[in-house]
């Protein structure tokens, strides 16, 4: 990851120890927090419910269209887990209030 962003690996060690940090925090509080991973979807935890939901585009390139539309047919319950990249996250939530982790 250092390597890749071109920072130093200490950078990379205080980002990722900060981030569980706080999400560790977040979570002891009982806040519904989403952490996005930026094409693939969103993690979603909402008090004792943790649910992924997949970017279409991202199913999409991990199975091919043709499988996934025969996967959403034979098992409708499938599409529950696909989320649009544009809906905002506060509306996948009970109460539409979220704390988002980029």
């Amino acid at each position: 990851v250092a390597t890749a962003a071109s920072v130093s690996r200490q950078k990379v060690e205080a980002c990722i120890q900060g981030t569980t940090s706080l999400l560790s925090h977040c979570l002891g509080k009982g806040e519904t927090v989403a952490f996005v991973l930026r094409n693939v979807g969103v993690l979603l935890v909402e008090g004792r419910r943790v649910q992924m939901r997949f970017y279409y585009d991202f199913l999409e390139r991990m199975s091919g269209k043709r499988n996934l539309e025969r996967a959403a047919f034979k098992v409708p319950q499938l599409l529950k887990m696909v989320v649009s990249q544009v809906i905002p996250i506060a509306s996948l939530t009970f109460y539409g209030r979220v704390i988002i982790f980029p």
